[in-house]
């Protein structure tokens, strides 16, 4: 069977699956890409990227490519006209979660984070006040300052466990300390 042979086999079978399709007409692609749509705007609305957004990808693929009927153009309009759309849901999501209902629901962090300025400034707190080890520090460990158990450093000292420390410095998110006297 020389190649050409076989490329028209390939094309008929193409073409015999579209006849096939083109049997059953064209509402349930329609169907199955308004499907593939509303499973990717249920998507954009909850948070990952999950069931709804693969399954309804997959609609949407499947129901272009069998709606165009084997024609390119039709497939790009088609594939055009649900991107706008999808553009169209997108920029409502995205202003839902800023302004509206989405705002207010749990879906959408409302806490920000603090900058390592004041994240220094909340540890420099710590600096002179006085504590207990509540692991050996060797040299790093965990000791308890004004009732809150923290990360600690020292220098290279060992210290034992339930020892008296006191805080020296601050160094961004490390907190050094020393045996106290």
């Amino acid at each position: 069977m020389t190649a050409a042979r076989s490329a028209e086999r390939r094309i008929e079978n193409v073409n015999g699956l579209f006849d096939a399709v083109a049997a059953w007409g064209s509402a349930p692609w329609i169907a199955l890409v308004i499907v593939g749509y509303a499973l990717v705007v249920v998507e954009m609305y909850i948070p990952g990227f999950g069931l709804p957004g693969i399954s309804g990808l997959i609609c949407l693929v499947v129901g272009i490519f069998f709606l165009s009927g084997g024609n390119v153009l039709t497939g790009l309009l088609v594939t055009l006209i649900v991107v706008a759309l999808l553009c169209v849901a997108l920029s409502i999501s995205i202003r839902s979660a800023a302004r509206g209902r989405l705002a207010k629901s749990r879906f959408v962090l409302k806490e920000t984070s603090t900058s390592p300025e004041e994240q220094d400034n909340a540890l420099g707190y710590y600096v002179g006040k006085k504590g207990t080890a509540k692991t050996i520090l060797r040299p790093a460990g965990v000791a308890e300052i004004e009732g809150v158990r923290l990360n600690v450093l020292t220098d290279g000292d060992f210290i034992d466990e339930n020892a008296k420390i006191v805080v020296e410095r601050v160094e961004g998110n490390r907190i050094f300390v020393r045996m106290a006297s």
